[in-house]
């Protein structure tokens, strides 16, 4: 019993009920995570993200700018997770898999619009799921509580300063995803096609011959190739450090098997030899 409960007990009497508003009062407010203000930046992003892909084979302009701004918002919602302390297991989760999901999708496409580096855009999806499932899996296993954002620096100094550092992992992330969209944005500076091409593809107008030509000569292709060359850099030291996390992880994970096994065998052989004295 609460001591303003108690209280206002003493004062109007020991056999007084209690009002049913005061006992109301005194019970802990329950909180809804899914309505958090982070969670519904979260909801938001899907929404962006969803209306880019809509307009992602022949519209590059509005395309890029829903993307970029549904990008842009996961470090806001980021902010005011810290800044309401409402951070939650459940944000993070939606964050990550949102994340995943989105560059997934741009790369889908990046792999129809440039069919001589598909392979290249289908290994960074496999890399991009695969790392982020082996280290959160990892986390959660093995490092109880703890966010997957928690890595020890004896373990990976480079992923210790990308994940404890802001800065740094919001510019990796962002040149990330800019490499990404500049050469979204150069599938639409290709020159048109040829007349002939136009006349076979006009019998199907749904199909990637017919997309190629609605995406051509779109854009003038100076500011992507500025924007990739700027980018370049960023995006590799991101792929690297999905390949550390993937690793290091499964590292990590191998190690717990050996210590486990270890233990169990050091178990058993305990149990025998109190068997055999027996």
């Amino acid at each position: 019993m609460s001591t303003s409960r108690t209280r206002r007990h003493t004062a109007v009497g020991s056999n007084a009920p209690i009002s049913p508003v005061l006992e109301t009062r005194d019970q802990p407010r329950s909180e809804n995570v899914f309505l958090f203000w982070p969670s519904i930046i979260g909801y938001i992003r899907i929404v962006l993200a969803i209306t880019s892909l809509y307009y992602m084979p022949v519209h590059p302009r509005r395309c890029s700018a829903l993307y970029s701004l549904s990008c842009l918002l996961d470090a806001v919602d980021g902010f005011l997770a810290r800044y309401l302390d409402q951070a939650s297991y459940f944000g993070a989760v939606l964050d990550m898999v949102t994340d995943r999901c989105t560059t997934a999708c741009l790369l889908v496409f990046l792999s129809s619009a440039w069919p001589r580096w598909s392979i290249v855009f289908q290994g960074l999806i496999c890399l991009d799921f695969a790392s982020h499932y082996v280290h959160m899996c990892t986390s959660l296993i093995l490092g109880g509580e703890r966010s997957h954002k928690m890595v020890d620096e004896e373990r990976s100094w480079l992923l210790n300063l990308y994940y404890s550092n802001k800065i740094v992992s919001f510019l990796l992330c962002f040149f990330n995803e800019l490499f990404f969209i500049a050469l979204y944005l150069l599938a639409f500076t290709s020159p048109p096609g040829d007349s002939e091409i136009e006349v076979v593809v006009a019998n199907s107008p749904h199909g990637a011959g017919a997309f190629e030509i609605a995406r051509a000569n779109k854009l003038d292709p100076a500011w992507p190739l500025f924007l990739a060359r700027i980018s370049f850099l960023g995006m590799l030291i991101k792929q690297l450090i999905n390949v550390l996390q993937f690793v290091k992880a499964s590292t990590w994970l191998a190690e717990s098997d050996v210590e486990m096994r270890r233990k169990r065998r050091s178990k058993s052989e305990n149990v025998r030899g109190k068997a055999n004295k027996g």
